[in-house]
């Protein structure tokens, strides 16, 4: 198994994050890592991932958990289940209002090596994504107390 990961505290409500994270046709306005996200954010719908890293390879996932404000998970991969990514938001609320935001991607199954091989390390591109994130829900959260 080949896991990936970023953490960040936000200084934003649950809410206020998870509306910008569930935003997905608006990454590429904050994440300059995104070209950008085709689909919506429902459980079951397909999503489609274009990545500046990967240009030549679009990522296609399935949303398969969906827990506003909590948490967001997609999956993607191999049929059969021979090389599974998934890929999990999770937010955690704290006292103070602000907000823990955790990525995490592992890639496993049988045939994982695949795309082990094809995947360059998104460790700084997770980074980048978080700091996008805080960035622009610090901004709004900012935005709506005066």
């Amino acid at each position: 198994m080949r896991s990936f990961e970023a953490a960040i505290r936000i200084g934003a409500p649950a809410p206020v994050v998870w509306a910008i994270l569930t935003d997905v046709g608006s990454w590429r306005d904050w994440d300059s890592g995104v070209d950008r996200v085709d689909g919506r954010v429902a459980l079951g719908e397909r999503l489609t991932i274009y990545a500046t890293m990967i240009r030549s390879r679009p990522f296609p996932v399935t949303v398969v958990e969906l827990r506003p404000p909590e948490a967001m998970r997609w999956r993607g991969g191999l049929p059969f289940g021979l090389a599974v990514i998934e890929r999990t938001y999770h937010l955690d609320a704290q006292d103070d209002r602000s907000t823990v935001v955790t990525v995490r991607e592992e890639q496993t199954g049988p045939l994982a090596f695949l795309t082990e091989r094809n995947t360059p390390d998104l460790n700084p591109s997770f980074r980048q994504f978080c700091t996008g994130l805080k960035v622009q829900a610090e901004r709004r959260a900012a935005g709506a107390q005066q």
